[in-house]
Parts: C-alpha cells; sequence; structure tokens
C-alpha cells in the first residue's frame, strides 16, 4: 500500500523534525532543516548469504530527495547495508560511521570513535547538528570479543542533538542494555529514540543467542532512557528476527507505556517532539 502523500510522482516532502522507518532498520529523520538517512537498504527481497531480505521500502530511494547526511551503524551485515544502500550511501555528500567501516567504505564516509563528535552545518540556521558516536554490543554481552573489542563486528549507535531540537538517540544494532544505561549516564535528556529490535537470531552465532532487543529489551531501554519518544525499527522484513512488531507493543502495554510507542505503518511521518 502506497503511504499518503507519496505517489508514483511525488517526493518525500521535508518535515519540521520527524521520523519516518522505511523497513528494516532504515530510517529518514527530518531535522534542523537536515534530511538524514539511518542504515540504507533498498534492496528488493532476496537472499543475501545466510539471511533473507522478506520485504522491500515502503519508500524507494529515489523518491526521498536530496540528502544530506547518511548514518551506518555497520557495514558487513546486509540488512544494515545492502547492494543498493551502499550505492546509495556513497552517492551522499557525508556518511558517518565507525572508523573500521569508514576505512571500508572510503570517501564520503568519515570515521567516529565512540564519545566523539562530528558537526554538521544546519541549513536551517539553527548552528549545527552534532552527531556522538556511542557504543553499541551486536550480541551477548559475554560473548567473545575480536581483536577491535567488538562483538560480532564494529557498531555505532548515535545522539543527534543541536540547538532548540529534540536529543535523538538511534540505536544501531545492539543487544546490551547496560551500554544502553552507559548511554543514558552520558546522554541524560533523550526526547526520542530510534531503537533497533527484532530480536535477530542467526543459529551460527553465539548459540543462536539474540544479536539485537526483543520486545520487552526495547521497552526497557524506553524506561532506562528517560521514556522517551519511541521509534521501533528492525523488526521485520528480514526472516532471522524473532520478534515482532507486536511483541513490541505488547510489551509497552504490559508496562503500561504505549504512550511512548509511536506506530506508525512504515512509510508514515512520527514527530519527534513529546
Amino acid at each position: 500500500m502506497t503511504p499518503k502523500g507519496i505517489g508514483d510522482d511525488d517526493m518525500l516532502e521535508r518535515q519540521d523534525c520527524a521520523a519516518m522507518v522505511l523497513g528494516g532498520p532504515t530510517t529518514v529523520l527530518d531535522l534542523g532543516g537536515l534530511r538524514i538517512v539511518v542504515d540504507p537498504t533498498f534492496d528488493e527481497p532476496g537472499r543475501h548469504g545466510p539471511v533473507a531480505k522478506t520485504a522491500g521500502p515502503a519508500v524507494a530511494e529515489d523518491k526521498l530527495g536530496a540528502v544530506d547526511l547518511v548514518l551506518i551503524s555497520h557495514d558487513e551485515h546486509p540488512d544494515n547495508l545492502d547492494d543498493r544502500g551502499r550505492e546509495f550511501a556513497l552517492a551522499s555528500p557525508l556518511i558517518l560511521t565507525g572508523p573500521l567501516t569508514a576505512a571500508r567504505l572510503g570517501p564520503p564516509a568519515v570515521g567516529l570513535p565512540v564519545w566523539t563528535v562530528h558537526r554538521v552545518p544546519r541549513p536551517d540556521g539553527g548552528g549545527d547538528l552534532d552527531v556522538l558516536a556511542v557504543p553499541a554490543v551486536h550480541g551477548p554481552v559475554d560473548a567473545p570479543r575480536d581483536a577491535d573489542g567488538n562483538v560480532l563486528c564494529e557498531v555505532t549507535g548515535f545522539v543527534l542533538s543541536g540547538d532548540g531540537l529534540p536529543t535523538v538517540y538511534v540505536s544501531g544494532d545492539n543487544a546490551s542494555l547496560g551500554t544502553v544505561a552507559e548511554i543514558a549516564g552520558r546522554v541524560p535528556a533523550i526526547d526520542a529514540a530510534v531503537l533497533f529490535g527484532g530480536s535477530a537470531r542467526v543459529p551460527m552465532l553465539f548459540e543462536g543467542r539474540p544479536l539485537t532487543l526483543d520486545g520487552s529489551g526495547v521497552c526497557a531501554a524506553a524506561v532506562i532512557l528517560g521514556e522517551p519518544v519511541v521509534i521501533a525499527a528492525h523488526h521485520d522484513g528480514w526472516e532471522h528476527f524473532s520478534s515482532s512488531r507486536a511483541d513490541i507493543e505488547r510489551a509497552f502495554h504490559d508496562a503500561g507505556l504505549s504512550s511512548l510507542l509511536r506506530s506508525g505503518a512504515h512509510g508514515s511521518w512520527t514527530p519527534l517532539r513529546g
């Protein structure tokens, strides 16, 4: 079903502080006059090695108009950066990601070590958008670490902030509530959070244990973050998810926190202000 306001000949209109999930992890953020795309995945359904994509994006890449910034949590897994997503990202003016990922992608990627900030000028005249790189743990916290200290691979989350803007946390693929608590301790005023869920599982990895948060974990992360507006992403569109959107909704309902969760269909805008 084509989202309201997006026809065959229409481009996605710019919004004032809003988010749109396109499917999988791919999320559009309009913030401070900037159009930002998170983890672009635009391939049609099909198999990518051990995992399979089951649904395409709600909005194709050629409907997004001019994109100012792409945020890539990691490049080594196709459910976060598929073939068309990679092509889209490399055609953008700026990619922000982790240092190892940036080295593999090449220009225009800039690698941000954890807890460092990159400033992006805002077209709205409000100064800069500060993009802070934050940690993520892509699997069980007790899993073996690689030579760079990562579980599975380098994954980077982001916190976006600026004068007059809501502070927005983008989790990337993260399975650690302790990591969420560390971020909340350093960034105490998070207004909105794009939280990746889905409880992704691959039998050959870590005995099939979750690589990302399940529904209860997404809800717990929201509590730890101080109960911001929550946009749930990365819970459908790929066959290796074991926790659905309905599981996330149930967890928030059971906790009495349904008012935090924004449940618009893919391809619909959600305001980032509470």
